[in-house]
Protein backbone atom coordinates (compact mmCIF):
# COMPACT_ATOMS: atom_id res chain seq x y z
CA UNK A 1 0.00 0.00 0.00
CA UNK A 2 1.35 3.73 -0.92
CA UNK A 3 2.51 5.23 2.15
CA UNK A 4 0.29 8.48 3.18
CA UNK A 5 3.37 11.00 3.16
CA UNK A 6 0.82 14.02 3.91
CA UNK A 7 -0.67 11.88 7.00
CA UNK A 8 2.74 11.20 8.66
CA UNK A 9 3.11 15.06 8.19
CA UNK A 10 0.48 16.25 10.23
CA UNK A 11 1.29 13.54 12.59
CA UNK A 12 4.92 15.65 13.21
CA UNK A 13 2.90 18.96 12.73
CA UNK A 14 0.77 17.73 15.90
CA UNK A 15 3.15 15.87 18.08
CA UNK A 16 5.19 19.38 18.06
CA UNK A 17 2.35 21.19 18.48
CA UNK A 18 1.79 18.97 21.73
CA UNK A 19 5.23 19.60 22.66
CA UNK A 20 4.54 23.83 22.54
CA UNK A 21 7.09 24.41 20.38
CA UNK A 22 7.92 25.57 16.76
CA UNK A 23 10.82 23.58 15.35
CA UNK A 24 13.49 24.86 12.77
CA UNK A 25 13.18 23.19 9.07
CA UNK A 26 16.06 23.63 6.52
CA UNK A 27 13.76 23.44 3.62
CA UNK A 28 15.82 22.89 0.21
CA UNK A 29 14.21 24.92 -2.66
CA UNK A 30 14.24 24.60 -6.15
CA UNK A 31 12.35 27.95 -7.31
CA UNK A 32 10.31 30.83 -6.09
CA UNK A 33 6.80 29.13 -7.76
CA UNK A 34 7.56 25.92 -6.05
CA UNK A 35 8.11 27.31 -2.88
CA UNK A 36 5.23 29.84 -2.56
CA UNK A 37 2.49 27.38 -0.83
CA UNK A 38 5.02 25.57 0.91
CA UNK A 39 6.08 28.59 2.59
CA UNK A 40 2.45 30.07 3.38
CA UNK A 41 1.59 26.39 4.61
CA UNK A 42 4.95 25.55 6.98
CA UNK A 43 5.48 28.62 8.30
CA UNK A 44 2.56 28.75 10.74
CA UNK A 45 4.55 25.56 12.51
CA UNK A 46 7.94 25.96 11.48
CA UNK A 47 11.05 28.51 11.49
CA UNK A 48 12.09 28.06 8.25
CA UNK A 49 15.45 28.71 6.49
CA UNK A 50 15.04 27.77 2.62
CA UNK A 51 18.42 26.20 1.03
CA UNK A 52 18.66 27.69 -2.64
CA UNK A 53 21.10 24.07 -3.53
CA UNK A 54 20.37 23.84 -7.59
CA UNK A 55 23.62 23.02 -9.29
CA UNK A 56 21.46 21.22 -11.91
CA UNK A 57 20.36 24.08 -13.27
CA UNK A 58 22.00 24.52 -16.64
CA UNK A 59 23.46 28.09 -16.76
CA UNK A 60 24.49 30.80 -14.07
CA UNK A 61 21.83 33.45 -15.57
CA UNK A 62 19.16 31.17 -15.24
CA UNK A 63 20.29 30.28 -11.56
CA UNK A 64 20.75 33.80 -10.52
CA UNK A 65 17.11 34.59 -11.68
CA UNK A 66 15.82 31.37 -10.01
CA UNK A 67 17.62 32.65 -7.31
CA UNK A 68 16.27 36.38 -6.91
CA UNK A 69 12.68 35.24 -7.73
CA UNK A 70 13.60 33.02 -4.59
CA UNK A 71 14.14 36.09 -2.35
CA UNK A 72 11.30 38.06 -3.87
CA UNK A 73 9.60 36.09 -2.81
CA UNK A 74 11.15 35.50 0.72
CA UNK A 75 10.36 39.38 1.12
CA UNK A 76 7.21 39.39 -0.35
CA UNK A 77 4.69 36.50 0.51
CA UNK A 78 3.16 36.77 3.86
CA UNK A 79 4.24 34.00 6.56
CA UNK A 80 3.27 33.78 10.38
CA UNK A 81 6.78 33.12 10.68
CA UNK A 82 9.80 34.74 8.98
CA UNK A 83 12.03 32.98 6.44
CA UNK A 84 15.57 33.08 5.73
CA UNK A 85 17.90 32.43 3.19
CA UNK A 86 21.12 30.01 2.97
CA UNK A 87 22.26 30.17 -1.12
CA UNK A 88 23.98 27.12 -2.01
CA UNK A 89 27.57 26.70 -4.28
CA UNK A 90 26.64 26.97 -8.00
CA UNK A 91 28.90 24.33 -9.70
CA UNK A 92 26.95 22.50 -12.80
CA UNK A 93 30.16 20.24 -12.86
CA UNK A 94 28.84 18.34 -9.92
CA UNK A 95 25.34 17.55 -11.81
CA UNK A 96 27.07 16.61 -14.63
CA UNK A 97 29.64 14.30 -13.05
CA UNK A 98 26.55 12.43 -11.18
CA UNK A 99 24.68 11.94 -14.47
CA UNK A 100 27.11 10.61 -16.43
CA UNK A 101 26.02 7.27 -18.02
CA UNK A 102 22.57 8.34 -17.41
CA UNK A 103 22.39 11.49 -20.14
CA UNK A 104 20.07 9.59 -22.23
CA UNK A 105 17.87 8.38 -19.62
CA UNK A 106 13.69 9.12 -20.01
CA UNK A 107 12.50 12.46 -17.93
CA UNK A 108 11.30 11.24 -14.43
CA UNK A 109 13.41 7.91 -14.61
CA UNK A 110 17.19 7.37 -12.80
CA UNK A 111 18.66 10.72 -13.94
CA UNK A 112 15.95 12.44 -12.09
CA UNK A 113 16.67 10.34 -9.26
CA UNK A 114 20.19 10.70 -9.26
CA UNK A 115 19.68 14.89 -9.04
CA UNK A 116 17.15 14.31 -6.50
CA UNK A 117 19.79 12.95 -4.33
CA UNK A 118 22.62 14.85 -4.62
CA UNK A 119 20.12 18.18 -4.07
CA UNK A 120 18.57 16.49 -0.67
CA UNK A 121 22.03 15.16 0.53
CA UNK A 122 23.52 18.55 0.85
CA UNK A 123 20.28 19.90 2.39
CA UNK A 124 20.53 16.90 5.09
CA UNK A 125 24.56 17.20 5.55
CA UNK A 126 23.64 21.19 6.58
CA UNK A 127 20.77 20.74 8.42
CA UNK A 128 23.25 18.93 10.75
CA UNK A 129 26.18 20.68 10.77
CA UNK A 130 24.04 23.51 11.72
CA UNK A 131 21.94 21.54 13.82
CA UNK A 132 17.86 22.23 12.33
CA UNK A 133 15.50 19.84 13.95
CA UNK A 134 13.93 18.77 10.41
CA UNK A 135 15.14 18.87 6.48
CA UNK A 136 12.90 18.16 3.35
CA UNK A 137 12.43 19.55 -0.28
CA UNK A 138 10.02 21.83 -1.97
CA UNK A 139 10.53 19.48 -4.69
CA UNK A 140 6.84 17.23 -4.34
CA UNK A 141 4.96 19.45 -5.10
CA UNK A 142 5.51 19.07 -8.85
CA UNK A 143 3.27 16.93 -10.35
CA UNK A 144 5.85 15.90 -12.76
CA UNK A 145 8.25 15.02 -9.34
CA UNK A 146 8.11 11.53 -7.83
CA UNK A 147 6.99 11.68 -4.39
CA UNK A 148 7.94 8.67 -3.45
CA UNK A 149 11.20 8.03 -4.34
CA UNK A 150 11.58 12.10 -2.63
CA UNK A 151 10.33 10.21 0.86
CA UNK A 152 12.34 7.24 0.53
CA UNK A 153 15.54 9.62 -0.43
CA UNK A 154 15.02 11.36 2.68
CA UNK A 155 14.51 8.45 4.88
CA UNK A 156 17.89 7.28 4.13
CA UNK A 157 19.48 10.20 4.59
CA UNK A 158 17.85 10.68 8.17
CA UNK A 159 19.79 7.35 8.85
CA UNK A 160 22.66 8.65 7.31
CA UNK A 161 23.50 11.95 9.13
CA UNK A 162 21.01 11.27 12.20
CA UNK A 163 19.19 13.83 11.72
CA UNK A 164 15.43 14.33 10.97
CA UNK A 165 13.29 14.03 7.53
CA UNK A 166 10.19 15.78 7.46
CA UNK A 167 7.76 14.08 5.36
CA UNK A 168 6.20 15.67 2.54
CA UNK A 169 3.58 15.20 -0.65
CA UNK A 170 3.22 19.16 -0.90
CA UNK A 171 0.78 18.27 -3.72
CA UNK A 172 -1.59 17.13 -1.29
CA UNK A 173 -4.31 19.35 -0.35
CA UNK A 174 -4.62 21.62 -3.71
CA UNK A 175 -1.02 22.84 -2.80
CA UNK A 176 -0.11 22.73 -6.16
CA UNK A 177 -3.10 24.53 -7.41
CA UNK A 178 -2.69 27.18 -4.26
CA UNK A 179 1.27 27.40 -5.77
CA UNK A 180 -0.18 28.74 -9.32
CA UNK A 181 -2.78 31.07 -7.28
CA UNK A 182 0.10 32.70 -5.55
CA UNK A 183 2.83 32.59 -8.13
CA UNK A 184 -0.06 34.77 -10.18
CA UNK A 185 -0.36 37.04 -7.36
CA UNK A 186 2.66 37.56 -6.89
CA UNK A 187 3.81 37.59 -10.75
CA UNK A 188 6.67 35.01 -10.37
CA UNK A 189 9.12 33.63 -12.72
CA UNK A 190 7.55 30.16 -13.78
CA UNK A 191 9.97 28.41 -15.88
CA UNK A 192 8.82 25.89 -18.15
CA UNK A 193 11.82 23.18 -17.25
CA UNK A 194 12.90 21.63 -14.31
CA UNK A 195 16.26 22.95 -14.37
CA UNK A 196 19.19 20.76 -16.30
CA UNK A 197 20.00 21.19 -20.27
CA UNK A 198 17.79 17.26 -20.26
CA UNK A 199 14.31 19.22 -19.30
CA UNK A 200 15.31 22.01 -21.78
CA UNK A 201 15.91 20.04 -24.29
CA UNK A 202 12.58 18.03 -23.60
CA UNK A 203 10.36 20.28 -22.70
Amino acid sequence: MRENYQKKLDEIIEKEAKNDRVPTLLLHACCAPCSSYVLEYLSKYFLITILYYNPNINDIDEYNRRLEEEKRLISELKTVNSVSLIEGVYDNDIFNNLIKGHEEDREGTNRCFICYYMRLDETAKIAKEKEFDYFTTTLSISPHKNSTKLNEIGVSLEEKYNTSYLYADFKKKDGYKRSIELSKELNLYRQDYCGCIYSLNNR
